[in-house]
């Protein structure tokens, strides 16, 4: 099963932070890098990746740094996964943005493997593209609070 890269997860950590800055200017590298313990300069590699795939932008010089370019509610678990991973699904045949016919498969409509893999791949794209980065700030700041959230039931 394919587990998201240190990469992926110090991404999501600069952007709850970003989104809690939302509206409020840029905020520094240096400024994220020790809010959430990320070596700058692959906190900066990681920006220019989140940036090229226009999550976020930049404003140089004095009382520059970086921030959303859209509103947290609108950003998705999913899409930073994907800009920064790549697609969803476990294997290559059962991909919606990156499909590709695995070389050792012999009945790709009768195939066991991708049936399932496609519903994992289904049932994580659900989770994912539903939870925003504000839905995370809220549930952290909740648990902050002493107020636990029931996880929500997940049925593949």
């Amino acid at each position: 099963m394919r587990i998201i890269s240190k990469k992926t997860k110090y991404c999501l950590r600069a952007l709850y932070l970003l989104a809690r800055h939302y509206g409020n200017g840029p905020v520094l590298v240096q400024h994220i890098a020790d809010e959430e313990f990320i070596p700058k300069k692959f906190l900066e590699l990681i920006l220019l990746t989140a940036k090229a795939g226009g999550l976020v932008d930049s404003k140089p010089g004095r009382g520059g740094g970086y921030h959303l370019t859209t509103a947290p509610d609108k950003v998705t678990v999913g899409q930073v996964i994907r800009l920064m991973e790549g697609p969803l699904a476990p294997l290559p045949c059962a991909s919606e943005t990156a499909y590709r016919r695995c070389d050792e498969c012999i009945d790709e409509k009768t195939c066991g493997t991708r049936m399932v893999m496609r519903k994992v791949r289904n049932a994580t794209a659900e989770i994912l593209d539903n939870i925003t980065l504000a839905d995370v700030c809220h549930s952290v700041d909740r648990m902050k609070q002493g107020v636990e959230e029931a996880d929500p039931m997940y049925f593949i």
